[in-house]
């Protein structure tokens, strides 16, 4: 009777953690460029569901040359769009909010960018964005101006 009721508490325990877990988001999703070897993906890790900050990271990816993950600013519970625009061979702009990056595949390397103009260096490709409840990265409109 004792084993039951204390197997009984231990899977109520384990029941009762479950929920706490769910609400952590640990997500990855990708701007495929060139197929799967050849991308600029957007990582953001909650260790606890009270954290109001994110830990950002993009990873810079041209396999077999290139694969580096880069921390970047902390982003906040509910994803602020991140925009993703061509900047040159290999090079891409990231604007997510005030903040700007530069994420290159050629030297694998990301950077914060201080784009005192605030302008776009080159077309719109698209955006990472939460989709259905679920970060995705959304190609832009094959019509944008």
């Amino acid at each position: 009777m004792v084993t039951r009721i204390a197997r009984f508490g231990r899977a109520l325990a384990v029941l009762g953690v479950l929920p706490v877990l769910a609400a952590c988001e640990n997500s990855a999703t990708a701007y495929m460029i060139d197929g799967k070897d050849h991308a600029l993906i957007l990582v953001r890790e909650q260790k606890f569901f009270w954290d109001d900050e994110l830990k950002q990271a993009v990873i810079a990816s041209r396999l077999p040359k290139c694969q580096k993950r880069v921390s970047i600013h902390p982003g906040s519970t509910t994803l602020v769009e991140m925009r993703v625009y061509e900047a040159g061979d290999h090079l891409w702009a990231l604007q997510q909010g005030p903040r700007w990056y530069l994420a290159s595949t050629e030297v694998c390397r990301v950077q914060d960018w201080d784009n005192a103009a605030g302008k776009p260096p080159g077309p719109w490709v698209g955006s990472f964005v939460l989709k259905d409840g679920a970060p995705a990265f959304v190609a832009a409109p094959a019509d944008q101006d």
